[in-house]
């Protein structure tokens, strides 16, 4: 088994939330191989927008709104996924070939998540099976990210690394969390 000590997630430069206070990740993979990420958002939660389950949105604008995503690749390998997870307890996973080149007819399997909201804290912890990660062999390459839809509607992204000048979550220069195999 291996454990991350919290990583923290920084905001955009141009997209900052300026009442939030910390927005961390502990990554780590189980015996077995599973995944195992636990994201912590702490700050005036009052100041978000946070989508809830009577308010569904369609899976493929989970990333429009207030979510956790996680970018999952191997290293050496042109493909990756990409997994939405909103407090609405909503989630949406994609298979890419290659930057951006969607995978039609892809279904990856059900993640276990356990949503946790306290006065100033939002807490998710997501389990993926060994059946959810990337095939292949090599280390895992992670981005982890979060965009957070402020009260008065505008986006701030966050990532362990923002490689452009705009936010873009798929560039594989924001994958910089690399796990090894269990």
């Amino acid at each position: 088994m291996m454990t991350r000590l919290p990583v923290s997630l920084l905001p955009h430069p141009d997209h900052p939330a300026s009442g939030v206070h910390a927005l961390t990740v502990v990554c780590r993979r189980l015996a077995g191989g599973p995944l195992e990420l636990r994201y912590r958002l702490e700050g005036d939660l009052a100041g978000l927008r946070l989508p809830d389950p009577v308010h569904p949105v369609a899976p493929d604008r989970l990333w429009a709104h207030s979510c956790f995503e996680l970018f999952l690749a191997r290293a050496g390998q042109p493909g990756y996924r990409e997994y939405n997870f909103s407090p609405s307890g909503q989630w949406a996973g994609y298979a890419f070939s290659n930057y951006r080149q969607r995978l039609e007819g892809w279904q990856l399997p059900l993640p276990v998540l356990d949503w946790r909201l306290g006065e100033n804290r939002l807490e998710l912890t997501a389990l993926l099976s060994e059946a959810a990660l990337p095939e292949g062999e090599g280390a895992l390459q992670l981005g982890l990210a979060t965009v957070l839809e402020l009260a008065d509607g505008r986006l701030s992204y966050w990532a362990l690394h923002h490689p452009c000048d705009r936010p873009d979550f798929h560039h594989r220069g924001g994958f910089t969390l690399m796990l090894e195999s269990p």
